[in-house]
Formats: structure tokens, sequence, C-alpha cells
């Protein structure tokens, strides 16, 4: 549904100014691109501070509390 509506709204674009949209088209795979590593950053980072997580909770968890 979504890529129905982006699809629909592009050939809006197309119709009112269609430099524009040429250039959208061409631009949005080089932006995607450049964002990949920005992603795997975000996951790594969230990787990390789940790690860190597990390990300070670790001793709580031995000692047999389940928290909430």
């Amino acid at each position: 549904m979504k890529a129905i509506l982006l699809f629909f709204v592009w050939c809006l674009l197309l119709a009112v100014c269609w430099p524009l949209a040429l250039l959208a088209i061409i631009l949005a795979p080089i932006v995607f691109v450049l964002a990949i590593p920005f992603a795997l950053f975000g996951l790594v980072l969230g990787a990390v501070f789940a790690l860190v997580k597990a390990l300070l909770y670790l001793p709580a968890r031995i000692l047999g509390y389940r928290g909430a």
C-alpha cells in the first residue's frame, strides 16, 4: 500500500514538475546506498547496548531475580 501511494505521489510530481521528479528518481538509490552505513552503525550500537545490559543484569539473574 505504501509503495502504491509513493508511486502516485511521484506521478503527481512528474505531472507538476518533471525535472524534480526525474532528479528524485535518480537520487533515491544514491541516498539509499549512502544511508546503509548509518543503518549498520545503528544496528551494531543497539547490539552493544543489549550486551552491556545483559552483562549488568547477569548477577541479578543468577541470584534468581526475574523483574518486570
